[in-house]
């Protein structure tokens, strides 16, 4: 029966003074493996498995570079979307190996891991942990939780979760007042009624200038109101000297 290979992501850390910063970092891309076989030595990993996803069963086997420590390294097949492995590297070294496998050929199925990839005089700015690591190796961030909208928004359908358009039209054509100029008393009466402007106060809004017009209008009416008892006083007075 026919195999096939499967895809391998890999990066690395180096170290001569820290074996668990001196590690190679492998994800084989297996979704839900069922029968799975893994055997690792210090010169090469070998990996056999089935997927609902292949017809084909997974055959996969690398030569190291150079060797590497098995007792120390790690292995996480409980994702279930792919297979994750953190080796150490026997010898302790402050340069990157060249390549992953011994023999120096081009693997279409072995390819650079960037969302790991870190440069060798940027390894200082990157926590190293095997554990922290091998967490990483579960997915990336699994997702972030939901932020269920921000508390106290409510749901905004415009500015303050209003359609002015539709207040205005509920208004007369917002020709309410003086001029043409929108009745801003039922502007604020109707934001009252669709819950409110985000907490806006809309109260004082065409207030004071209304309020100053009408006792402007009302001095004036009582002024020619006196004018006008004044008059009819006099014309009386006048008349009664006649007869």
């Amino acid at each position: 029966m026919s195999t096939h290979t499967p895809t391998v992501l890999w990066a690395q850390r180096s170290s001569d003074s820290d074996a668990s910063k001196n590690v190679l970092l492998l994800t084989v891309e297996i979704v839900d493996a069922a029968d799975l076989k893994i055997e690792l030595k210090p010169t090469h990993l070998s990996v056999t498995a089935k997927s609902p996803n292949s017809p084909q069963p997974y055959d996969l086997t690398i030569d190291f570079y150079d060797e590497i420590d098995p007792d120390e390294s790690k292995v996480n097949t409980e994702n279930g979307n792919h297979i994750f492995f953190v080796l150490r590297k026997k010898k302790l070294q402050a340069e990157y190996w060249p390549r992953l496998t011994k023999e120096k050929l081009k693997y279409h199925y072995i390819k650079t891991d960037f969302d790991k990839w870190v440069d060798e005089d940027e390894q200082d700015e990157v926590k190293n942990d095997d554990d922290d690591m091998m967490a990483g190796m579960g997915g990336g961030m699994g997702g972030m939780p939901g932020m269920g909208g921000m508390p106290g928004m409510g749901g905004m359908g415009g500015p303050g979760g209003m359609d002015f358009s539709q207040l205005l039209s509920g208004m007369g054509g917002g020709a309410g007042g003086a001029g043409g100029a929108p009745d801003l008393s039922a502007l604020a009466s109707q934001i009252g009624a669709a819950g409110g402007a985000g907490g806006l106060d809309l109260s004082g809004l065409g207030g004071d200038d209304e309020g100053d017009d009408q006792e402007e209008g009302e001095s004036e009416l009582q002024e020619e109101v006196e004018t006008s008892g004044d008059g009819k006083s006099t014309s009386t007075e006048k008349l009664e000297e006649i007869n």
